[in-house]
């Protein structure tokens, strides 16, 4: 039984007693209050909660694959779902993970093409994410590939307190490109960045939608938005048309043999920025 669950549970019962004594001013006041302050840390736990899908298992950590993956020592392969890798992920990674039992989440339980098992992982009996004390630390960067909502929005905001705060990677002032420096970008070919800058133009060909941030189509840096990608911004309300002119931040991988691009393939890789928003800080 999940924690709102029992707290739910807990007020019936409490309801029930509430009926039965109902001659007594006093045990109405006195459980009114704590049906109240029952109902408020459900809720409390529902908000501080987020991301806990259904339970894939558990396992003991056995050792680091990589800078996004474990290895239980049952042999599975664990790759954390919902971020991506900076500089300092691995190391952070591997002092949190190394010999220590986890429980794995997840919405989806189907391996990926290599056979590992994304997941958002929890020590012990912990309620927050592996994936949440990376982004918070600053050690780590929101990939944008999680489709619940509620999940997305609290590792983005969990991710941008970091940013905030400058905390691990974001105390680089290079963390975060800018969109009119494009040799700076295209430098990190075959790397995850965030980049910032603002919406020149909005031009498609063919089955491809460009938001263009510099004037040269072919050396500046651009979004590239494919046309099988369309109904995941527009389910989102995202008109591409309308981030014309607009400052958003882009996250993905770079890509280009000219001008740098990133591929979008996902809602969340575009956010949109506020007009006087400081750079590499968004609320």
């Amino acid at each position: 039984m999940t924690t709102c669950e029992e707290a739910s549970s807990r007020s019936a019962t409490l309801g029930l007693k509430l009926e039965h004594n109902a001659t007594s001013p006093g045990n109405v006041t006195r459980l009114l209050h704590l049906i109240a302050a029952l109902l408020l840390v459900a809720g409390r736990t529902a908000v501080a909660t987020p991301c806990q899908f259904d339970t894939l298992g558990e396992g003991h950590v056995a050792a680091m694959v990589d800078a996004r993956s474990v290895r239980l020592d049952d042999g599975r392969e664990i790759r954390l779902a919902g971020i991506e890798a900076s500089a300092t992920t691995k190391q952070a990674l591997a002092s949190l993970l190394v010999g220590r039992d986890v429980t794995l989440r997840s919405a989806d339980d189907t391996p990926d093409r290599y056979g590992r098992q994304g997941a958002i992982l929890f020590i012990g009996e912990s309620d927050v994410s592996v994936q949440a004390s990376l982004l918070a630390q600053g050690e780590a960067i929101v990939s944008a590939e999680i489709a619940d909502k509620d999940c997305a929005a609290a590792l983005m905001a969990t991710e941008a307190e970091a940013r905030r705060q400058k905390k691990g990677n974001w105390a680089d002032p290079s963390a975060i490109k800018n969109a009119e420096s494009p040799d700076d970008i295209l430098a990190g070919i075959g790397l995850f960045m965030v980049v910032e800058g603002k919406v020149l133009s909005v031009r498609q060909a063919g089955a491809m939608t460009y938001l263009n941030f510099g004037r040269n189509w072919t050396r500046g840096f651009a979004v590239t938005i494919s046309r099988r990608a369309l109904p995941a911004f527009e389910n989102a309300g995202t008109s591409l048309k309308s981030l014309e002119n607009k400052r958003v931040r882009v996250r993905g991988w770079v890509e280009g043999n000219t001008g740098p691009r990133i591929d979008a393939r996902l809602a969340g890789q575009v956010e949109l920025l506020g007009a006087n928003e400081p750079t590499g800080v968004r609320p």
